[in-house]
């Protein structure tokens, strides 16, 4: 079987390992702090390779067991069904990678020449490893599509729209809340692997993977079967950001399941059901847990582990990763001043806001009856609490928060927010009040993490002034 993709994350740790040892046994202090940068360096360049290019050996179940690779080139090219075509994974929220699709695809698209309803030009973007989030993996001719694996980036990235919509440069770390997920679950021809862990019917798990919806995932349906809130609406919540994590306690919405190392390992185990091992013994709970009581997630432990070794690599470049900062003409910041006030102030968001985090330092989780909500999400998750979210590029409604605010997008818009806070906290705030607030939320964080009012904190020296 040949795999077109890049050099692989297991090639690159190899090639840092055998680059950095003779360095790493150094002592002494100019050495040691050589070894650490280029340890960091090295680090950041695996990480980025395992979050952009890594299955962890998920194509034995996406490939292997459901067959999507099948449901992709249709009945004509040897597969089942009528297949996806460029146009048809583009509105499934599937993004390309502008630097990765063929130039005489590209100039083709541009012209308006290439079928974009032709599942064989999927077939091309598959080769060019420019379909992100999805490798495809081929036979030795490079020509019959044979499995199809899953990444990291397929949620947690998307792109920057520079060629057209749907195709620019890769943006890791941002939500593709475009990205129907479920509905691409759905479309594989065999369902039987989730039928059996959650004990339905395949008709009942396409239903419920075809109610997500854009921009969302169910990450615990695995674990308890709820595939479905008291209120009949999906359990789903929106894919999160990816970035600005760096010094946050919690990294997922619900708590506490851990930092975001723990979150990769749970993603690539459990979630893309890749080869590794995994550990967490709070899932034994068969009353709150059952499926994954029952299926034994708790102690994962694959003979091949594809996952481990990564992890240190994947929590160091997501954590690289900064949240974008508010463009020119995004808020208003004469108000965004005053807003800067009544937050730190008669609002009180501050107090569990704590700049330039965001968030609580330390811990940082709340009931549901503390921030006014249901608690159907938070009793999913081992303390039964919500996080409080990082305040990271609200200004942007139309990618990174389009699909609304909190985990399951209950509100719309950022007035919405305000306004329930408004209510819940009796904070009496007038209309202006408001609105000044809404314009502050937008305007942050700055990439130094630092207020309106405060300028720079002083970042010390940079790094080509500390280095000998």
């Amino acid at each position: 079987m040949r795999i077109v993709r890049p050099m692989s994350a297991c090639s690159i740790a190899v090639l840092v390992c055998s680059q950095l040892a003779p360095a790493l046994a150094q002592t002494t202090g100019r050495e040691y702090d050589e070894a650490a940068l280029k340890y960091a360096d090295h680090l950041l360049q695996q990480g980025q390779e395992a979050f952009r290019y890594d299955t962890f050996g998920s194509e034995a179940l996406w490939g292997g067991q459901l067959k999507l690779h099948q449901a992709i080139v249709g009945e004509h090219l040897g597969g089942i069904g009528q297949g996806i075509s460029p146009k048809q994974a583009l509105d499934l929220g599937l993004k390309l990678d502008m630097d990765a699709v063929p130039k005489n695809l590209a100039a083709a698209f541009k012209a308006g020449r290439a079928n974009l309803d032709d599942p064989a030009n999927t077939l091309l973007l598959l080769k060019a490893n420019a379909v992100i989030g999805l490798t495809g993996f081929f036979d030795r001719r490079g020509q019959q599509l044979t499995s199809i694996g899953v990444q990291c980036a397929l949620c947690h990235s998307t792109v920057d729209n520079a060629f057209m919509p749907g195709i620019g440069h890769r943006l890791d770390g941002w939500p593709n809340r475009d990205l129907n997920v479920g509905a691409i679950a759905a479309s594989a021809p065999d369902l039987g692997a989730f039928a059996s862990m959650l004990q339905v019917d395949e008709a009942t798990v396409k239903k419920t993977f075809n109610s997500w919806g854009p921009g969302k995932f169910d990450a615990q349906l695995n674990l308890d079967g709820k595939a479905f809130r008291p209120d009949n609406k999906p359990a789903a919540t929106l894919i999160p950001p990816a970035f600005g994590l760096a010094g946050v306690n919690q990294h997922t919405w619900t708590g506490s399941w851990g930092a975001v190392s723990y979150w990769h390992a749970y993603e690539a185990n459990l979630a893309m059901h890749g080869h590794g091992k995994f550990n967490d013994p709070r899932l034994e709970n068969a009353d709150k847990y059952p499926a994954a009581a029952r299926t034994g997630q708790s102690a994962k432990s694959d003979q091949n582990d594809r996952i481990t070794a990564k992890l240190a690599a994947l929590q160091f470049y997501q954590l690289s990763l900064p949240a974008p900062t508010a463009p020119p003409g995004s808020f208003d910041r004469a108000a965004a001043s005053e807003g800067e006030a009544i937050f730190n102030g008669k609002a009180t968001c501050g107090n569990c806001h704590v700049a330039p985090l965001f968030t609580e330092p330390g811990w940082n989780l709340h009931k549901a009856d503390e921030i006014g909500i249901d608690d159907f999400q938070a009793k999913r998750s081992p303390d039964d609490a919500y996080r409080t979210t990082p305040l990271r590029a609200l200004w942007d409604d139309k990618q990174i928060h389009k699909g609304g605010f909190y985990h399951d997008g209950r509100f719309k818009t950022l007035e919405e927010v305000v306004d329930h806070y408004d209510r819940h906290f009796t904070l009496t705030l007038t209309d202006r009040e408001k609105r000044n607030l809404v314009e502050y939320l937008k305007s942050g964080p700055t990439a130094e993490g630092t207020q309106l009012t405060t300028g720079s904190a002083g970042a010390g020296p940079t790094r080509s002034q500390r280095r000998p």
